[in-house]
């Protein structure tokens, strides 16, 4: 194998992350499987402030990062394994998630068209445990390789080691630039199962003869809705959803209800509610607000969109001032869900 190419110097990230802010990476190396991770040692030892980069979907870079940003290039998806009752499809990380979901479809191997058009990459899925329309990540995984950068090896997880919850993990909640997800493992079940209990699949067209829905309507019925419903990277750059649904308890909930009586909440396995985000911001009259050269998207109000010009200022002022608003309106904290590098 080739050894680990030099750090590029000043490397410009705007098309490196999906709100397409202006970035500066001091060192940048992009990693695609050709040479051995244990040669980011010697870079790690010089450059101790790690940032691993897989499609940019889910951050907000400042103006300059001043880490070793390593970009996960890596590419392909092979059938692992089949059993009697599922198919293990392994995915290189840096493949396209999407991309990956459709390849998956076209080979049969159905379970994840609830996921579809979710931007990012294959080895970030799991970081965030992304999540759409009554499906989550860590209900499909089978299990993942990862590399630990301080550690300098790989370690094999399973799911309940990833420590999955509502849009975290394990892989989130350590330091950032400590571990870099090479692989990951999908058992997709060969008795497939529609998941339809969204209003907005439900409710859909494509979907409307139960005995005629197949998995590649439901993926073409995901796409549908989220093309109506949020704004497209590649036309208005945006981080996808901004801020977390929050989880509050039953009472709290309780006395929201009574003061908002169309406060619409799911209830959790624990008995809290999750509270959408989307609605409080929308009542708080930001939905379709503008800022400078930010503002939350027109049909989505959980959704930041950079209008042209805008930086990591920008981002963080709307985004306090959001926060501070519902607060103050309902008593309910909004957790940013991208993640700022710095």
């Amino acid at each position: 194998m080739a050894a680990a190419p030099c750090p590029l110097n000043g490397h410009n990230l705007r098309n490196y992350n999906t709100f397409r802010l202006p970035a500066t990476a001091h060192y940048f190396v992009s990693y695609d499987g050709s040479w051995p991770l244990s040669h980011l040692g010697p870079l790690v030892q010089q450059h101790p402030q790690v940032f691993v980069l897989g499609g940019g979907s889910n951050c907000i870079f400042s103006a300059q990062i001043q880490r070793l940003v390593v970009h996960v290039a890596t590419r392909g998806v092979r059938l692992l394994v089949e059993t009697a009752s599922a198919y293990v499809v392994e995915a290189e990380a840096g493949e396209n998630w999407h991309n990956f979901v459709r390849f998956c479809l076209q080979q049969g191997w159905y379970g994840l068209e609830n996921l579809a058009l979710i931007p990012g990459t294959v080895g970030a899925a799991p970081v965030q445990n992304i999540g759409a329309y009554g499906v989550e990540l860590d209900q499909r995984l089978h299990s993942l390789q990862a590399w630990n950068i301080l550690q300098n090896k790989f370690f094999e997880l399973q799911p309940h080691e990833c420590r999955f919850s509502y849009r975290d993990s394990f892989f989130k909640q350590a330091a950032q630039g400590e571990w870099l997800i090479t692989k990951v493992r999908f058992a997709l079940p060969k008795q497939w199962q529609p998941q339809l209990a969204y209003p907005d699949l439900a409710q859909h067209p494509l979907l409307q003869k139960p005995s005629e829905v197949t998995a590649h309507k439901v993926f073409d019925a995901v796409c549908d809705v989220r093309r109506r419903k949020l704004p497209d990277p590649d036309v208005l750059p945006n981080a996808g959803s901004f801020f977390k649904n929050p989880v509050v308890s039953k009472d709290k909930y309780q006395r929201l209800l009574e003061r908002f009586p169309s406060l619409p909440a799911y209830e959790q396995g624990d008995g809290s509610y999750k509270l959408p985000a989307a609605w409080l911001i929308d009542q708080a009259g930001w939905k379709g607000r503008r800022v400078g050269a930010v503002g939350m998207h027109e049909r989505q109000a959980l959704v930041m969109v950079n209008y042209g010009g805008a930086d990591a200022g920008q981002v963080a002022c709307l985004a306090q001032a959001i926060q501070e608003d519902v607060q103050r309106r309902y008593g309910v904290v909004l957790e940013q869900e991208p993640v700022g590098v710095s």
